[in-house]
């Protein structure tokens, strides 16, 4: 079944890439998609700020924006999924043409712009999906907002009963002035407004995880400062990272020069010393989660010896299709046995110590 899906993932690749996404998101919800046990491996259990994940991998935000194909993506083998980015607002996003495949490199350049249906309807469909594994919500802010952190506060309220956790997304390239959101005094304005908003919600209907979702383009000043904020405001684990504004020099593909965050392939040893840099700033005091380049389960292994407690993956899957989640549990059960360890938190940092 995996060599009918990946052929099936081959096909798509012909059509225009909105196109084929679309047509993933349908096919997996009429129940097209390979069928894996994200539980396989008892290695790879592990927590994750008190959720418990069959295995540590996740399926990125910005596959299934409108939360339509939670229990589709995790039958895949994901040990947990994110949903969005969903702003308070339906919003059409920027101008098409706005996501390239850069085939050669194995990347996408995006700039989609946070285009989906809105609150209301997103968490009607979340509040219906009923126990089914770990779904979290990734929330950002509309781009025409007056108040863009009351954006994220709307957007943390309105989803808070029906998600596994929050993700606030500050990171994404692609609303103008969004990552000025990282600034550490707007950083500090965003977090205590989620931190004063917070509490009223766990008491009401109890605990979740707050998380937030950063950019690879960070200098060393700028992650030792939205660590310490991070910390002082109660964050449970941080995303590392978001695409990229940078073009390394080794593209070769095209579409190169489109303006856009860059992911895939190429964000991999980017991503992976930022990720290595929060570890070192926060030296074990927060959880953080590797984003960026991750295809295989040694790509996998390198993210969580910088550092990370679990990964997330989407541009890989656009060219190696979804039976990639099973053969990358697969590798990195094997990998893990060959280090001598049990478990995935014994080898979390591990080139760190």
């Amino acid at each position: 079944m995996g060599i009918l899906h990946d052929a099936a993932t081959g096909a798509l690749r012909l059509l225009d890439p909105e196109a084929a996404h679309s047509a993933a998101l349908w096919g997996l919800r009429a129940g097209l998609g390979p069928r894996a046990r994200a539980d396989k491996f008892p290695r790879l259990r592990t927590n994750l700020c008190g959720l418990e994940l069959a295995n540590p991998l996740g399926m990125a935000a910005g596959f299934d924006k409108n939360g339509a194909a939670p229990a589709a993506l995790l039958r895949c083998g994901f040990g947990f999924v994110e949903c969005g980015t969903v702003t308070p607002r339906s919003q059409q996003g920027n101008p098409r043409p706005r996501l390239f495949r850069l085939s050669e490199d194995r990347a996408i350049i995006n700039r989609l712009g946070f285009n989906n249906a809105g609150l209301d309807p997103f968490a009607e469909r979340l509040a219906l999906r009923g126990n089914i594994g770990v779904v979290g919500t990734n929330v950002g802010a509309n781009k025409d907002s007056a108040d863009r952190a009351a954006d994220y506060v709307l957007g943390m309220g309105r989803v808070w009963r029906c998600a596994s956790y929050v993700t606030a997304n500050v990171s994404s390239p692609n609303t103008p002035g969004l990552r000025g959101l990282q600034e550490k005094t707007a950083l500090e304005d965003l977090l205590g407004r989620l931190r004063e908003a917070r509490a009223p919600l766990e008491a009401a209907h109890g605990r979740r995880p707050l998380f937030l979702k950063v950019a690879p383009d960070l200098d060393e000043t700028a992650v030792r400062d939205i660590a310490e904020l991070s910390l002082a405001y109660g964050l449970d684990a941080l995303i590392v990272s978001n695409t990229t504004l940078q073009r390394p020099p080794q593209l070769t593909s095209d579409a190169r020069g489109e303006a856009g965050g860059l992911s895939g392939q190429p964000l991999f040893h980017l991503s992976t010393e930022i990720l290595r840099l929060f570890a070192q700033a926060l030296r074990g005091r927060l959880p953080l989660i590797g984003v960026g380049g991750v295809e295989s389960g040694a790509t996998a292994l390198a993210k969580l010896k910088a550092g990370a407690s679990a990964v997330q993956f989407y541009t890989a899957l656009v060219y190696s299709g979804p039976s990639l989640v099973s053969r990358i549990l697969d590798e990195l059960d094997g990998l893990l046995a060959a280090e001598g360890v049990d478990s995935v938190a014994e080898i979390v940092g591990a080139d760190l110590r």
